[in-house]
């Protein structure tokens, strides 16, 4: 079940990601703060905290390939997101051993995850010359609000995935199989 449940979410949540901006008030959007979704990366960390295990990772496989179809969607660069994506993946998964699974610990790594994400964005962007943003203006007007933005979202999806993933992880390894 979770073999094609877990990838349907993550590409409904791909989708989702491009209409986010368009439920926010008008007003919100046209100010200076930049709100960036990354709700395809919270699912992920939500994932490896309650879903992986310390020896699987198909998170970061997860993090690889939807980062990449995220670049493909919305961005004009590829690599960016795949890059991004698949290493802060790989990074939480290895903070995820040594915390409990609970809710502070998933609210702890996903702005952390997101942190991360976006500032990985904002350097590959400024080396390549796509973005040149002062760091300050960036901490103020686009990481912080993105960060807690995501975070919102990780209110509204830990009820409803944490137990779910948690169910999913022991009918899928059960058995000592892999994940793929």
């Amino acid at each position: 079940m979770s073999r094609i449940v877990i990838p349907f979410l993550l590409f409904l949540l791909l989708v989702l990601e491009g209409v986010a901006l368009d439920l926010l008030p008008f007003s919100l959007v046209e100010s200076d703060v930049q709100l960036v979704p990354h709700w395809v990366l919270v699912f992920l960390i939500l994932k490896i905290i309650f879903f992986d295990r310390e020896d699987t990772y198909a998170s970061v496989i997860h993090g690889f390939i939807f980062g990449f179809l995220i670049d493909v969607v919305y961005t004009g660069v590829l690599g960016v997101y795949m890059f991004s994506y698949a290493l802060v993946v790989y990074l939480i998964h290895g903070l995820a051993k040594v915390l409990h699974a609970n809710f502070f610990a998933a609210m702890l790594l996903s702005i952390t995850g997101v942190a991360l994400t976006d500032v990985f964005i904002n350097i590959i962007f400024s080396v390549a010359g796509i973005s040149e943003v002062v760091w300050s203006d960036y901490l103020i007007f686009r990481m912080l609000p993105t960060a807690l933005a995501n975070g919102l979202f990780l209110l509204l999806l830990y009820p409803l995935l944490a137990s779910r993933f948690v169910k999913w992880k022991e009918e899928r390894f059960s058995g000592g199989s892999g994940y793929f």
